[in-house]
Parts: C-alpha cells; sequence; structure tokens
C-alpha cells in the first residue's frame, strides 16, 4: 500500500546505500552487516535496528538505474511498518518508486482458502521524499487499479471468465466511469455483419459477441483501442496439444489490456473520445465449428480462406479493426496475444509493436521508456504481403510460408484499417514466466502504461 501522508506510528527511512556509503557513513554496523552478509549489493536489502531493537532504518543496494522495479521487491518481504520513499528523488522518481512499491503487493488469491488467523497487515509506502518530492498519487491510484484490472482478467480461469463474463467486467467497468456501452451477441453478428467474430465463436455454448464502449467529448480527440478477446483457445479443428492449451486463458489478454487502459485514460481523466472494440469469443469445437479451408466474407466486404483453425485471433481482431478504423480516429491501437514468432523473436518479456506511421512508432518507443513499460518495433515489411493471397479467395489467414510469421499477422491485420488512420497493433505474451520484483507470474499488461503516456504525449498535448 502507498500513502500521501505519514502515519500515526514512526515512518521507517529507506536508505539507498553503495558499498563506499555503507563502509563510509555506517562504519560502527560492520558486524551487523556482516552477520546479515549485506555488501549493498544493487537489489539487496538489509534492516537497521535502533538502540532499542526497533527498526530504525532499511538499507538498499543502490542500482545502476533507479527505476518503477527498485522498491518493488520490499513491498512484500519487509515487516508491516510506514516507510519513507529515500532522499534525493525528484517527483517523476518518487512517482515510479511508489508505482512499483503498489504492483509489487499484488496477488491473485481469488481461490485460495484463507486461514482465519492470517495476518492481512503490509507494509505501507509514504509518497513524499526525503528532498519533498511528493509522488503523483493520482497516476499511481491509475495506473495500479488499471494493472491489477489487467492482471485479474488475465488469471481468472474461462469456466468464471468466459464471453459472457468478459462483457460482465466491461460492463462493471463502464458503471464505474460512466462509458456507454453495447454489445451485440450470438447470430445479431450476421445481421449487423460482424461474420468474422461469430465463426470464430459460434462452436462454443457461450456465445460471441462485440463489446463496444465509448467515454469523453464528442469533439474531443478520438482514440480507438480494440481488443482479442478469445477467452479460450483449443485451437478449434486444428487442436494445439495439451501442452499448447495450458495457458490459453490469457488468450484474451489483449482484451484485458485494452480495458485496463480504458480505466487508465478514465481515471486520469484524458481530454478524448475513447472507443473501445472487444470481440469476446471462445474458439472451441462443435458440429458447427468453423473448418480449414472454410471461406468467409468480412465485415470489409473480401474474402478470407480460413486455412486454419488456430489462427482465429485476426479474424476476430479484422472485423472490428474495420468498424473501428470506420470514423477515423486520431489514433487506433489494438492488443493482441497474437502469434508465437513474436515470442521466439523477442522473448515473452519484451512486447513487440507494429505502426504505419514512423513518427508515432519513434514516440511510442520513447513512451515506453519513459515509464519503464517498454515496446519493440517490427517491421510491417510489404514485400511479404504477397505471402497472404488466398489461393480461392482475397486473402489467406495464414502465410504460405512457415517464417515471419508475427509480420505476416500484422500485415493481415493492415488489410482492414481503413486508409490514412494512425494505427499501432500490439502482440504481446500477456503473462510473466517467472516472478520479477512487482510483475509476479501470472497474467500482465505489457505495455499498457506506455500506450497510455503516447496518447498523453501526441493526442492530448
Amino acid at each position: 500500500m502507498v500513502s500521501s501522508n505519514a502515519a500515526a506510528s514512526p515512518v521507517v527511512p529507506l536508505i539507498l546505500v553503495d558499498a563506499a556509503q555503507l563502509q563510509q557513513d555506517y562504519g560502527a554496523r560492520q558486524a551487523w552487516f556482516e552477520a546479515c552478509q549485506f555488501t549493498a549489493k544493487p537489489g539487496s536489502h538489509c534492516l537497521l535496528p535502533g538502540e532499542k531493537g526497533e527498526l530504525d532504518a532499511v538499507l538498499i543496494g543502490q542500482p545502476k538505474v533507479l527505476d518503477t522495479w527498485t522498491l518493488a521487491g520490499l513491498a512484500q518481504s519487509l515487516p508491516p511498518c510506514a516507510y519513507a520513499l529515500p532522499e534525493g528523488l525528484n517527483a517523476q522518481q518518487a512517482t515510479a518508486l511508489s508505482l512499483g512499491w503498489q504492483l509489487g503487493q499484488y496477488r491473485f488469491d481469488r481461490y485460495k482458502q484463507k486461514d482465519s488467523d492470517e495476518d492481512t497487515a503490509k507494509p505501507t509506502l509514504v509518497m513524499a521524499a526525503g528532498s519533498d518530492a511528493t509522488a503523483d498519487a493520482t497516476y499511481v491510484e491509475a495506473a495500479t487499479a488499471a494493472t491489477f484490472l489487467v492482471r485479474d482478467l488475465i488469471n481468472t480461469p474461462v469456466n468464471d471468465m468466459g464471453p459472457a463474463e468478459l462483457e460482465a467486467a466491461a460492463r462493471s467497468l463502464a458503471a464505474d466511469h460512466g462509458m456507454e456501452i453495447n454489445t451485440i451477441v450470438g447470430d445479431d453478428l450476421l445481421t449487423q455483419n460482424y461474420p468474422m467474430i461469430h465463426a470464430v465463436g459460434r462452436a462454443s455454448a457461450s456465445a460471441p459477441r462485440l463489446i463496444d464502449m465509448s467515454w469523453g467529448p464528442e469533439d474531443a480527440p478520438k482514440v480507438t483501442l480494440v481488443g482479442k478477446g478469445v477467452c479460450f483457445d483449443t485451437g478449434g479443428l486444428n487442436m494445439k496439444s495439451g501442452a499448447g492449451m495450458k495457458l490459453m486463458k490469457k488468450d484474451m489478454g489483449g482484451a484485458a489490456q485494452v480495458l485496463g487502459a480504458a480505466k487508465l485514460i478514465a481515471m486520469l481523466n484524458l481530454p478524448v473520445r475513447l472507443r473501445v472494440l472487444v470481440g469476446a469469443v471462445e474458439n472451441s469445437i462443435d458440429g458447427n465449428a468453423m473448418r480449414p479451408s472454410d471461406v468467409m466474407t468480412t465485415r470489409k466486404g473480401i474474402t478470407v480462406e480460413n486455412n486454419n483453425t488456430d489462427a482465429e485471433g485476426r479474424l476476430v481482431l479484422g472485423d472490428a479493426l474495420w468498424e473501428g478504423s470506420s470514423n477515423q480516429p486520431d489514433l487506433l491501437i489494438d492488443c493482441a496475444t497474437l502469434t508465437g514468432a513474436a515470442r521466439v523473436a523477442l522473448g515473452t518479456e519484451l512486447p513487440a509493436f507494429f505502426c504505419n506511421d514512423p513518427d508515432t512508432a519513434a514516440a511510442l518507443k520513447t513512451a515506453g521508456l519513459s515509464v519503464d513499460d517498454p515496446f519493440w518495433e517490427l517491421p510491417l515489411h510489404q514485400p511479404y504481403r504477397s505471402m497472404l493471397d488466398g489461393k480461392i479467395a482475397d486473402l489467406s489467414n495464414i502465410s504460405s510460408g512457415s517464417y515471419g510469421g508475427a509480420i505476416t499477422a500484422g500485415l493481415f491485420l493492415q488489410e482492414f484499417v481503413q486508409p490514412d488512420v494512425t494505427w499501432i497493433h500490439v502482440d504481446f505474451m500477456a503473462w510473466n514466466l517467472r516472478s520479477l520484483p512487482g510483475r509476479p507470474e501470472g497474467g500482465e499488461a505489457m505495455g499498457m502504461r506506455a500506450l497510455v503516456q503516447l496518447i498523453q504525449d501526441r493526442i492530448v498535448q
């Protein structure tokens, strides 16, 4: 937890030290440091007792780079006291460290039994540094709430987070922030011309749907977010292996991320006209499941040959992107757990993005670095577009080659972005395979804060 005011009990200072400072300023405590095996190594910490045995301070090994995650690991491990930010910070650093602390206190324990006498007390952080620099409490609260929403949605298994439950989560978000929301469900997707969303989700007992949310002044700059909401992906008739299905509850991570971004935008009250579109489906198997080689007509009007039912996310996004770009937004962003190829290229912790505008791409990279939420750009390499030519339809949903899968998926989506719309496509893991400070194993927002920072930098100003 974080607090903007000092608690009634004494506040314990957090002090950054390197090896030289440790020897110079705390030479009399060397025996204690030796007993604790504390050498001020970056990322390590040592509790420093006072004369009466009370906790007097916490020494923290000075990191090479002071970033959001510097204090995040302490948010669970320190005794439940009130702590003060280190001295010498500026407001931006105080905000980043406070956010990392808060994100470090996340736990997904919805399905775990809790002992009645379990100690729920947590350490708290006073968001004013010794230099009188104060963290931006509004931003810390909003970014924490948005990130926790994303993590909770992804971590929840499909028996409690199918298309209907994802819609319920969106409606709850809309009610909290005064958003307009409409949905198109089941066969109404056909009558209202969202055939690819319907085809992907029609075999599930939980009907496919398009979730459409709006917020903000109608005359403000327009930002549209599109999320892939495949609540579980069996692979369809091109079925995944058991190992391949193990994490497929996270295949709605794109939907979770755009809902989290919407929450962050609303809590910061950014002056934009926001629209959020989520195709919420479950890619299941039944007698009416879509088949390999099926041809479908899209909302755009072109035809797509479905050559692999496990390449379904791009179909859901295609209809939603064509609609999302229809009113010429100032910025169109889609987020999706789309390809394993992007993970092969960049690993699981660095999300890839594609963009049709070089200036916007450069701005997103800068925004990501400024908030410790980095991206890496991959190219929309146009010579690969011919690999998507259909044999009997206008377009194939998979490439004719086995390489460059993230790029050809991006090129497929670009076919459904209307001309002259600035567009970003995010291809990300949405899952931490390992626990790092502030980023526990499990569902994760990756690049969400960077995207909102970009909106602040380029759309709002």
